[in-house]
């Protein structure tokens, strides 16, 4: 993965570089050293496809829990 598809799928997670850094608990300067270097870690695309996904599955739970009687 390149820098700028790192920054895209930053942008369909809708999360910045410093809340990137909070959630996996990393310093920020080494998330932006990345762009220099273009040498971002594996693990980071699936990551962010997970935090995505687990977005999107959130709120179609949260859409659908009016209408699910858990009683």
């Amino acid at each position: 993965m390149n820098y700028e598809i790192f920054e895209t799928l930053l942008k369909q997670a809708k999360i910045n570089k410093k809340e990137f850094a909070n959630l996996v608990e990393m310093n920020y300067t080494s998330i932006t050293n990345w762009k220099n270097t273009d040498n971002i870690p594996k693990w980071v695309k699936s990551w962010l496809e997970n935090y995505i996904k687990a977005k999107d599955i959130d709120k179609m739970a949260e859409t659908m829990r009016p209408y699910i009687d858990c009683d």
